[in-house]
């Protein structure tokens, strides 16, 4: 068995400025791809050895897509094409400015340049609690762990005879109002409606309940109100049970306990309340406000000229943007491809030219023919335009052919038969602690 102390990041030297990016984000990958290798080695590092399309993650949770359908390969992305392109799928722990060096548990490498584009992570305010019992949505594992939980729940409460059981773990909470919670909400309804009667005859899926708590006075707090009003409208029509101004207190893998007193048994609660800054030891901690680090209109990090982060890590303050950009696809993107830009001016001899963001609107998805958008020029749209609008913006964002060709075909066949994917529970999920995935699992074994 290999060991540690037997690896090493085994990066070439080079003449070249070394263009160092920590995250193969969309920030990442539109940074390295427009970056030529005669003039920079780039080197990337991610987690995973994948990008994935994380405003898809909700349908692998509810089996409407499989996982390779929305990631693909950073390899692949990167082939002989990119010349002094080296990806290695090793967590940075250290950021050292003073020696202009980044640090991993395998080596340290030297950098001329260093981008942060490591995007954020699910944010549980502090409780503990929330934390180890609820199911986050922002990465592959995260959404086949629901999907099995989801699955098995379902499967468990075919079987069981208490009634109360069975309610308990028909009930489905999810906490945040954002586009991944409505999104969320609404793919579970269409799978109580058109799904889950044909795959279970003999269950009463009527009662089964989908909380969706968000803590303002409206869901879609970051988009119009016109278009949250219709979200509202579109949710309640699916019988999507909306709690507003409400607070999750405490979850202990049974019972939700909402701020006031009520309290909401399930097994099964999806935390998509809020996200934070992905951030990385070593930089000062006046470089980073509210869990983001703080850049100029050249995306360096305040207080560096060899430092920069693009994305949903950065917070870039301006007269339109006076709080960051949307933590979206789109500002990741175009700052990504802009700061390229602006190294190949730099070795021109040029200077930086600032980044100027160009809003292309927001969308979200609520189920079948019901979607809402907000695009430039104040435009509003909801219904099944702006439904066909959010499968075309999302298929074209996709990277790979292949991904394309796949995640169409399946919304095609689930527009003319109600279809959700293959439902199968590929490993069960089960923490140390959890009863019912202990239960499953014996419910499986032959020994």
């Amino acid at each position: 068995m290999l060991r540690l102390e037997e690896l090493s990041l085994n990066v070439p030297e080079t003449t070249k400025p070394r263009v160092i990016i920590i995250g193969g984000g969309f920030g990442g990958i539109n940074l390295a791809r427009k970056l030529p290798g005669k003039d920079f080695q780039v080197v990337m590092f991610n987690k995973q050895n994948y990008h994935g399309f994380w405003p898809l993650l909700y349908q692998v949770a509810t089996a409407g897509l499989e996982p390779d359908a929305i990631a693909e390969p950073l390899r692949k992305m990167f082939d002989e094409d990119y010349e002094d392109f080296h990806f290695r799928p090793v967590r940075v722990s250290r950021i050292n400015p003073e020696s202009k060096t980044i640090s991993t548990a395998i080596g340290d490498l030297r950098y001329d340049y260093l981008v942060i584009a490591t995007g954020t992570k699910s944010n549980f305010f502090g409780n503990e609690q929330i934390k180890k019992y609820s199911f986050p949505l922002k990465q592959i594992p995260d959404a086949l762990n629901l999907r099995s939980q989801l699955l098995q729940s379902f499967e468990l409460a075919n079987m069981t005879k208490d009634p109360e059981k069975r309610q308990s773990l028909l009930n489905i909470v999810i906490v945040g109002g954002g586009p991944t919670g409505v999104e969320m909400a609404g793919s579970l309804a269409e799978m109580r409606k058109h799904i889950l009667p044909g795959d279970y005859p003999g269950m009463d899926f009527s009662k089964m309940n989908i909380y969706l708590v968000e803590g303002l006075d409206r869901v879609l707090p970051p988009m119009s109100p016109e278009s949250s009003q219709k979200t509202h409208k579109y949710l309640e029509e699916m019988g999507i049970i909306i709690k507003l101004k409400t607070l999750v207190e405490s979850y202990d893998g049974e019972v939700a306990t909402l701020k006031g007193g009520e309290q909401i048994r399930t097994q099964t609660l999806v935390w998509a309340a809020g996200v934070a800054g992905a951030t990385v030891e070593g930089m000062p901690a006046e470089t980073v406000e509210r869990g983001k680090y703080i850049v100029n209109r050249f995306n360096q990090v305040k207080g560096y000229t060899d430092i920069f982060a693009i994305g949903d890590i950065a917070k870039m303050t301006t007269d339109l943007f006076p709080n960051g950009h949307p933590g979206v696809a789109q500002p990741a993107i175009q700052q990504g491809r802009h700061l390229a830009k602006n190294f190949q001016r730099l070795l021109r001899g040029e200077t930086y030219e600032p980044f100027e963001y160009f809003d292309k609107g927001s969308l979200a998805i609520i189920g079948r023919n019901r979607a809402v958008a907000d695009l430039p020029k104040n435009i509003k749209l909801g219904g099944f335009i702006a439904w066909v609008a959010w499968l075309f913006v999302h298929l074209y964002y996709l990277i790979g052919f292949r991904n394309k060709l796949v995640v169409i075909s399946n919304w095609v066949y689930r527009f003319f038969t109600y279809e959700h994917g293959t439902r199968l529970i590929i490993r069960a999920f089960v923490r140390k602690d959890d009863k019912q995935g202990q239960e499953f699992i014996k419910l499986q074994r032959m020994d």
